[in-house]
């Protein structure tokens, strides 16, 4: 992948500031006066030495002009911290929101392809780092540079032949300052990959903690873990060091300037051009101006670290989205669905995940597809709401190429209960009411929940259908979770309906209950379930029984088993297996 121009990155950068700008335009002007008020406080210290430690003279003035400057500067810096904070805070939101929106656009192999905990990372982190280069870096730029030049023309002002030795620091900075730049980069790109590699382990290890324990891994994934930590570490170290050093730098050339202006001072002094509040100004901007000229170091390194969380992000925003080029109007299908010379291959994957699938699923009618594990089961049923793309082929729905549909409309025929059910941290009814269906009556709702079996474990519940069930239905049991994602599907009364092992990781009480629930949700759609347990699906219209991606037998229960192929094989180990 060819690499971006850093100014390029940071030019795009500003476009999400654009939209804050009469805030950031505020907060610069902030910037000015309280540089300017700054520049007044110092300027002010060279008549209160003259008039009062030199001359022995006290006017009020003075000790009331220096309150006045100071609680200036104080209020400026704080209409500047509002300005900036809020512009910051607003643009990562801003960057937060396209982001997520991007990846629920997404295609499935790229859920594939990237961890979610990378995911994460980019939203979080990375977002904050890129609104800090946008707006953070530029607020410490700016005031730092405003800073500078209020502290550059007062020295100017009290003594223009002490203030040119400054000018003997400015190149050996600036060049100082380049040739760190681009170590900050690689340095911070190796960082933030890092951080990455190391939330993606804890992610596996802390979801699966229970087989960590059960196989006594500890130990090898803390070795692991640790590595990964140790090599973030020692990349951290090394930004430290990096920004330690040209700090140090900087604070070495402001002591041999400083020397030199002491030297420079002295001789205007002995010549009469320089009374003693002159060389207190100078005095005291020369030690303000080293620590200004330091903070413009933290810049560097600021927005280095931004840029680098930019170009992650802007990989991201710039990926390729879900293709959704349709234009059929799609209000309610009839539900026939048709598979022509299927295949699909996942990236990096030789032998394909489907080849050659064809077949017809009806309206009304139930179609189990059943083989052994990683035969493609999953991987058809997914295809039909365009969660994948075939390579080859096509699938019809109601006679069209799904790709003629909006993937909106075409996802609104269908209903999908799974064996992993996604629920989230909420309400029963926020969970069945889910998405487009919060517009549900209650009656609706209700009915949905007791066709599922639900109410059984709702009435239950203290508050009912408003109970929470915690963070992924956590406070549920995965019998309870399934019929909630029945309920879902009931309350949806999709023409197309998708089982995928609906009932695979069930006890026998559960699954009754599940299976119940399920005979008043298949009638008068075409349904699609993936079985595991063959005696489920003995009714079933037809069963297709796939091995390693191929259709190998299709037929009635009574039709497979007459064939004594695979599908006779599966149903006798099975039978033996329950039998046992």
């Amino acid at each position: 992948m060819t690499e971006v121009p850093t100014s390029t990155t940071y030019r795009r950068l500003r476009g999400y500031a654009a939209s804050y700008r009469g805030l950031i335009g505020a907060g610069i002007l902030a910037m000015a006066l309280e540089a300017a008020a700054n520049a007044g406080t110092l300027k002010l210290l060279g008549p209160i030495v003259d008039d009062i430690f030199v001359n022995h003279r006290f006017s009020y003035w003075l000790p009331a002009g220096l309150v006045l400057l100071l609680l200036a500067r104080g209020a400026f810096g704080l209409a500047t911290d509002y300005a900036i904070a809020r512009s910051g805070r607003g643009v990562a939101r801003d960057l937060r929101m396209q982001l997520m929106e991007k990846y629920l656009r997404m295609p499935g192999a790229r859920f594939d392809a990237e961890p979610v905990p990378s995911m994460v990372t980019r939203l979080g982190s990375d977002s904050e780092q890129v609104a800090q280069a946008a707006v953070d870096a530029l607020k410490m730029l700016i005031s730092n540079v405003l800073g500078i030049v209020g502290i550059l023309v007062v020295m100017l002002w009290t003594s223009w032949r002490v203030s040119l030795v400054l000018l003997v620091m400015a190149p050996v900075l600036a060049w100082m300052m380049g040739k760190v730049g681009k170590r900050y980069r690689r340095l911070n790109h190796a960082v933030q990959e890092s951080s990455a590699q190391m939330l993606q382990t804890a992610d596996q290890a802390l979801n699966a903690q229970q087989d960590v324990k059960v196989y006594g891994a500890q130990a090898a994934e803390m070795a692991r873990y640790g590595k990964q930590t140790l090599q973030n570490l020692r990349l951290a170290l090394k930004i430290e060091v990096t920004r330690g050093t040209l700090s140090m730098v900087v604070q070495g050339l402001g002591s041999v300037g400083l020397a030199v202006m002491l030297v420079v001072a002295g001789a205007e002094a002995a010549h009469g051009r320089l009374t003693a509040g002159d060389f207190m100004i100078l005095l005291t901007s020369m030690v303000s101006l080293v620590p200004a000229m330091r903070q413009l170091t933290n810049v560097q390194s600021m927005l280095q670290r931004g840029i680098g969380s930019a170009e992650r992000v802007f990989a991201v925003l710039d990926s390729e989205e879900e293709r959704d080029v349709g234009r059929q109007p799609l209000v309610r299908a009839r539900g026939l669905l048709e598979f022509r010379d299927v295949q699909v291959r996942y990236p990096g994957r030789e032998a394909p995940a489907l080849d050659g699938v064809s077949f017809v699923a009806r309206p009304g009618t139930v179609t189990a597809l059943v083989g052994r594990s990683g035969g493609g089961k999953s991987t058809l049923v997914k295809l039909i709401p365009r969660f994948y793309e075939p390579e080859q082929g096509e699938i019809l729905l109601d006679g069209r190429p799904l790709s003629d549909y909006a993937l909106a409309d075409l996802r609104r025929q269908i209903a999908l209960v799974g064996q992993q059910v996604m629920l989230f941290d909420g309400s029963v009814a926020d969970n069945v009411a889910y998405g487009e269906l919060q517009a549900a009556d209650g009656q609706r709702l209700e009915a949905a929940v007791r066709d599922a079996n639900a109410m059984e474990f709702i009435s239950r519940m203290p508050d009912g259908m408003a109970n929470g069930i915690g963070a992924k239905g956590s406070a549920l049991s995965g019998g309870q979770r399934q019929r909630l994602a029945i309920a879902r599907a009931l309350l949806k009364d999709a023409p197309i309906l998708l089982l995928d092992e609906a009932t695979a990781a069930l006890d026998n009480a559960s699954e009754r209950l599940v299976q119940d629930a399920l005979a008043r949700l298949i009638p008068d759609r075409t349904t699609l379930v993936v079985a595991h347990r063959l005696s489920t699906i003995e009714h079933a219209d037809q069963i297709l029984v796939l091995d390693e991606g191929q259709l190998v037998e299709q037929g009635t229960h009574a039709q497979l088993l007459a064939q004594g192929g695979v599908y006779a094989q599966l149903h006798a180990a099975q039978f033996r297996e329950h039998g046992a």
